[in-house]
């Protein structure tokens, strides 16, 4: 029976929304468009910032900062095809680094996580105290399974990002502690879950990558207690829902067990077809495993 299904891995967004780069190259009226795409995006609205840069990009055909802004906007509505359009931006402005920040996060949203490793080493080339691309090539090259590589990565955007960056800071934690944990150091994993969870209590994610990490050291107790912490902050979570409910069999707390099951599935629905069948399989073989005439408990 499967312990953990799945880790979460978490995505720190690549470009800050108020790094926005104003220039002297284009005509006030361009620049005046790209002010209001950046004003647009600092609210959210990514379609009308579209339409705002597309004019700026309009009257100065040459203009970078709008391609990469635009480029940006696209990436926050996860259109990563036109995400990748920065191109023009680098071809217009060698030295934009930002550009090279977006394109390398579209590429690995799209999966290609070769190219999202060379956008970032470019971008560390033209900017090499920028934590950003360092943490955003460790968790490309951790997709390929370099982890001592994306380590590296890690402990280079720690040492320079800033102090006040907590809830990003826990992010970098966290992704080195998966990178840890795919190298069976357990001890290290759960030292930077650990840190990861006192930078930010309330993000489900470190809660659930520890549940994982204490399963695997044999801590069914504490991951129990990790997988409820994550329904607490995250109670659509199926996947948390399973991971307790199988934990609690083993412990020997059926009744709890099966309703946890039971709820993972109903929040997986028949529209999450596969998890739902195996969620239900599991469900069906934790029934059949309960001793006849078990002592029902609660944990």
């Amino acid at each position: 029976m499967n312990r953990c299904y799945r880790f979460i891995m978490s995505f720190m967004m690549a470009i800050a929304l108020n790094f926005v780069t104003f220039s002297a190259e284009a005509t006030p009226i361009a620049t005046d468009f790209l002010k209001l795409g950046a004003d647009k995006m600092q609210r959210g609205n990514y379609q009308e910032a579209i339409q705002d840069l597309t004019e700026a990009i309009q009257l100065e055909s040459n203009f970078a900062f709008s391609y990469s802004d635009r480029c940006l906007a696209y990436l926050q509505l996860q259109d990563y095809h036109s995400a990748i359009a920065c191109t023009k931006a680098i071809n217009f402005a060698l030295h934009n680094a930002k550009a090279y920040l977006i394109r390398g996060l579209a590429h690995y949203r799209q999966g290609n996580y070769l190219a999202a490793i060379a956008d970032n080493s470019q971008a560390i080339a033209l900017k090499p105290h920028d934590f950003r691309a360092y943490y955003n090539r460790g968790i490309a090259t951790a997709m390929l399974g370099n982890q001592l590589q994306a380590i590296a990565d890690y402990n280079k955007a720690l040492s320079i990002i800033p102090q006040n960056f907590q809830s990003l800071q826990a992010d970098i934690y966290n992704d080195r502690g998966l990178a840890r944990l795919e190298l069976a150091d357990l001890q290290a994993a759960m030292l930077d879950f650990d840190k990861a969870i006192r930078l930010n209590a309330n993000d489900d994610r470190a809660y659930f990558n520890r549940a994982c990490a204490c399963t695997r050291s044999g801590d069914i107790l504490g991951a129990v207690r990790d997988f409820s912490e994550v329904i607490r902050l995250n109670p659509s979570n199926a996947q948390a829902y399973v991971n307790r409910g199988v934990a609690r069999h083993w412990l020997g707390y059926h009744e709890a067990a099966i309703a946890d099951l039971e709820q993972a599935a109903r929040r997986f629905g028949k529209r999450e077809k596969v998890a739902y069948q195996k969620t239900l399989d599991i469900l069906k073989s934790v029934q059949q495993q309960i001793p006849s005439g078990a002592e029902i408990a609660l944990l």
